[in-house]
């Protein structure tokens, strides 16, 4: 089997690494991988051990000549299915452009935010199959009006093993100059909105009276950069919290934090969240979502409703007061990742989706010739 991923986001952002475990799981299988990304774009070079990369101009939803590009590249490699994995005009015009090279094509739907139902009708014909990654964003495609068959959950997953060793936490606290027993707060999400960064600046008004040399490391890049900073200003935040950019090797990184905060109002599942859990760190997030499979509440962290800011403040400082809490709420979420998170599942749930459409194309291929 060959497939042709087309992933069409810069960096490498949450949904890319999932692109980058799919293909190293895929391969194992026996599956033969292509890439359509953008030129320059970062998993260019880590995906060539997986497959082969194929570099291309990709420059969002007004790019409708993306779809003839892909078109060229579908004739050239011949692939048995296309995997659309991004939005940024991919999920447009990547679905016709394998409409117009006659191969079956399946989507990733990654968020949670709901879509009107003449756009669902419209854009979701174009695909055999999507692919939710998490039963929270299947149930919102299925409110929406796609039909049950035609969805599918195979959830978002981490390689664990980056995240398994032990970590030097003085040291860590030490290269940022703050004491050995400083509380670390960390958030790893891009810096938009719907990501919820204002809720954490706005709980802090509670939490730094309750512990007040705690520290607020948010890692991520974004346009609310900006306005983070001039957030961070007005509240007289900026000895607690810090903007600590893109993090490229966020494993040697997020183990060293005392507990991770996702306050979304919008999330599909997290990857930041399966990437703490992994390395045994504990959770304060909302129930946005596919959040709640990530996180388990009272198991692994704490849940509040989206917006609610007293609400995330009472939680992270029930967490922070509470170290026997946190190790084992962090010990209870890296065994929720090893039992249920796993690459090999993720790739063999994507692995039956196509299986399972090419079955129902070469089913349909003698229908249509009888007919």
């Amino acid at each position: 089997m060959k497939v042709l991923h087309v992933e069409s986001g810069r960096h490498l952002y949450g949904g890319a690494k999932q692109v980058l475990h799919i293909m190293e799981g895929l391969k194992r299988h026996g599956v033969e991988n292509l890439l359509a990304c953008p030129s320059g774009a970062h998993i260019a070079a880590l995906a060539r051990p997986h497959g082969e990369v194929f570099e291309m101009k990709m420059k969002g939803d007004a790019d409708v000549g993306l779809a003839l590009r892909l078109r060229r590249l579908i004739a050239d490699e011949a692939p048995d299915i296309v995997h659309i994995h991004s939005r940024r005009g991919a999920d447009l015009w990547g679905g016709v452009g394998a409409m117009l090279g006659r191969v079956p094509v399946v989507l990733s739907r990654r968020v949670d935010n709901p879509e009107a139902q003449w756009l669902v009708r419209a854009k979701y014909s174009m695909y055999e199959h999507v692919i939710a990654i998490s039963d929270g964003i299947r149930k919102v495609l299925l409110d929406e009006g796609l039909r049950a068959d035609r969805v599918s959950c195979v959830r978002s997953a981490v390689d664990p093993r980056p995240y398994l060793g032990d970590y030097d936490k003085a040291a860590f606290r030490a290269g940022l100059g703050v004491p050995a027993d400083a509380l670390l707060i960390g958030m790893v999400a891009q810096l938009i909105k719907r990501k919820g960064h204002r809720h954490l600046l706005q709980a802090l008004d509670d939490v730094l009276v309750r512990h007040p040399r705690a520290q607020v490391l948010i890692y991520g890049r974004g346009p609310l950069e900006a306005e983070l900073r001039q957030m961070i200003v007005e509240r007289g935040l900026q000895r607690n919290v810090r903007l600590m950019g893109f993090s490229d090797n966020l494993p040697a990184v997020i183990g060293c934090l005392d507990l991770l905060v996702h306050p979304a109002d919008l999330e599909g599942l997290g990857v930041s969240l399966l990437q703490a859990a992994a390395a045994a760190v504990p959770i304060v997030a909302c129930r946005a979502g596919g959040v709640p499979e990530a996180v388990r509440h009272g198991l692994n962290g704490l849940l509040t409703e989206p917006g609610d800011v007293a609400g995330l403040a009472a939680a992270i400082n029930c967490l922070l007061a509470d170290e026997a809490l946190r190790e084992g709420m962090g010990a209870a979420g890296r065994a929720l990742m090893l039992r249920e998170f796993s690459v090999d599942a993720m790739c063999e749930g994507n692995l039956a989706v196509y299986r399972k459409v090419l079955a129902s194309q070469h089913a349909l291929r003698p229908a249509r010739l009888a007919a």
